[in-house]
Order: structure tokens, then C-alpha cells, then sequence
């Protein structure tokens, strides 16, 4: 005789994912609690009730749950929950399980980000908070998190037209874009954002496979932390990700060329190359696509090559190849 769905253990491990999807996070622990009954050795139900409990804690905070609709506390309990999402992953790191079990994380991030957009809504308004580009990205990073990406689009557009130079907000737009498939768009916004600040990107936060295969590749040289996060723009110029360019205005240009030379000098200096080598890699490549661009002397073009090979011989190798 077949079992109802709602009385087996993966019956209703699922109920808890549908009411987590639903912001009833009380009700996914009573189907999770119902479900421990049946089996409590559930790899899956186990993970579950892990993260459910690690978020439950945090959310039931006297401070998130009362005085909830008063506006002036809104921004900064929304911000708050976001900023927990990095905790939690480290927590995931902790407990494991996390590559294997994406329904229940897809859940989880529903649920999460449903309860921080709750605190962003009201604020937006028709006011002064419609040109607040921290709120407007993190309604748009809300959005990006429920699966909502035309929404996501739509507010981390207006947040990029108030920080045009900041990469956190660049590279969430890129990352929407990758996953609304405009991948020419996702590509140079990519490569705006790491060239700006890479270290202001934040990895956990990006769901595209556009970077995140990317990311793996550079991480498969060895790089970590920091160190990947100024790799990853030399080597999305290898691996042709970072394959839609611009010719510079002539303000970016002399702004370049005198980055270029602080650096060259730093790294002359400095004892520890490990994060200005790449940083520096990166603008000469950036100089060599405007050049060829602009129709730029090819002998310059050269000149730029032999200071990159100085610097890494791999790097010039493989970018030669």
C-alpha cells in the first residue's frame, strides 16, 4: 500500500521546502518535527532542520519581530538579515552537505529573502527612497534571491544609475543579466565590476553560471579569498568571459595609464606581490583592448605584452595562446 505523501519523510520534507517558499517557517518545522518521527537518521531531514534552526534563531530575535511596520527600523532589520546570508554559508561550510541538497537551499534563500524584502517595500514609496541606490540594490538583490529576475532587473538598474563606479552593485547586475540569459550585457558588466574592485565582490552572493565557473576555474589554480577575487579578471580574459570590451574615453584612459604607474612602482617595492601582480596584469590588459580598439600603435601593443610576461611569464603564455 503506497504511503500519502504527507505521512512519508520525503512528503514532508517537501511540505517544509512548500511553507518555507510561503514564509510559514513555523509550519516547515512542524512537517519537519512530523517527519523526524517517521525517520530521524533522514540525511536530508537533518540538514533541513539545521539550517531551519540556525535561521529561526536569528529571525526570532525580539528586535525582528517587534515594531515590525515602524519604517525608521525597516532599513536596518532588512539589511541585517541579508548580511546574515554570508554567516550562514560559513555555518554550511561547517556542517557540510550544501552541494548535495539545492532544493532545500532554494528553499531556505526563498524564505530568507521573502523576509528581508518584507522591510524593504514599504520604504520605496514614491519619495526620495525611489533614489536610494543602497535600498534600491537590496530590493534588487531580494528580488534575485526569490527567482523574481525581471523585478531584480529592474531595481538594480536604477541602483547602478546612482553608483555607476561601485562593483558590488555592477556585479549583481551582471549576475541578473547572466541569468536572464543577456549574457553580452552580463559579460561587460563582469568585466566593469572586477576591474573597478574586485575585492568588493562578494562570491556567495552570485548565482550565474557564467561566474561561478569562473570562479571554480581560478580556484583550480590555487587562488583563495582575495588572491582569486583579483585573479579572476586576468583569467576571464583568458578564457574569453570577459570577451565584450570597450574602446576608453580619454579621461578613463589618462586615469588607467596613471593606475598603471602607481602599481608599477608598488610592485617594485613591494615585498608582497601576491595581490598587486594581477591587479596590475589586469590594466595592462585593459590598455591593450582599447589600443587594439582604438586602432593603437601595435609596437606599444608589444611593449605591453613584454611587461606582462615580466611579471607572470604563465599568465603572458597562456593570454599569447
Amino acid at each position: 500500500m503506497a504511503v500519502e505523501p504527507e505521512k512519508s519523510v520525503k512528503g514532508l520534507i517537501q511540505k517544509a521546502y512548500d511553507s518555507l517558499k510561503s514564509s510559514d517557517s513555523d509550519g516547515a518545522k512542524k512537517a519537519l518535527e512530523s517527519a523526524l518521527k517517521i525517520d530521524f537518521e533522514d540525511p536530508e531531514l537533518e540538514f533541513a532542520l539545521k539550517c531551519l534552526s540556525w535561521w529561526q534563531e536569528r529571525l526570532q530575535n525580539p528586535g525582528f519581530q517587534s515594531g515590525r511596520d515602524r519604517q525608521e527600523n525597516s532599513y536596518e532589520r532588512g539589511g541585517v538579515i541579508l548580511s546574515q546570508w554570508k554567516s550562514f554559508y560559513s555555518f554550511l561550510d561547517r556542517i557540510g552537505g550544501h552541494e548535495t541538497y539545492d532544493t532545500c537551499l532554494y528553499a531556505v534563500k526563498h524564505f530568507v529573502f521573502s523576509s528581508a524584502l518584507t522591510f524593504f517595500e514599504d520604504l520605496l514609496g514614491e519619495g526620495e527612497n525611489q533614489h536610494d541606490p543602497g535600498l534600491l540594490l537590496m530590493v534588487g538583490r531580494c528580488y534575485k534571491g526569490v527567482g523574481d529576475y525581471d523585478q531584480a532587473l529592474r531595481y538594480l538598474e536604477q541602483a547602478v544609475r546612482f553608483k555607476r563606479e561601485d562593483s558590488e552593485t555592477l556585479s549583481e547586475l551582471a549576475d541578473v543579466n547572466a541569468l536572464l540569459e543577456e549574457n553580452r550585457a552580463a559579460k561587460a558588466l563582469f568585466r566593469e565590476a572586477f576591474f573597478l574592485e574586485p575585492r568588493k565582490i562578494e562570491l556567495r552572493n552570485m548565482e550565474s553560471e557564467l561566474i561561478l565557473r569562473l570562479a571554480d576555474r581560478v580556484r583550480g589554480l590555487g587562488f583563495t579569498g582575495a588572491e582569486l577575487l583579483e585573479w579572476m579578471p586576468v583569467y576571464g580574459s583568458i578564457y574569453g568571459v570577459f570577451s565584450v570590451k570597450r574602446e576608453l574615453k580619454l579621461a578613463e584612459l589618462g586615469k588607467l595609464k596613471q593606475t598603471i604607474f602607481s602599481l608599477e612602482n608598488e610592485v617594485r617595492i613591494s615585498p608582497e606581490k601576491r595581490f598587486l601582480t594581477p591587479r596590475l596584469i589586469n590594466r595592462y590588459l585593459w590598455l591593450i583592448d582599447h589600443l587594439e580598439s582604438s586602432g593603437g600603435d601595435p609596437s606599444l601593443i608589444e611593449e605591453i605584452m613584454l611587461k606582462i610576461k615580466l611579471a607572470s611569464p604563465a599568465v603572458y603564455e597562456q593570454y599569447r595562446n
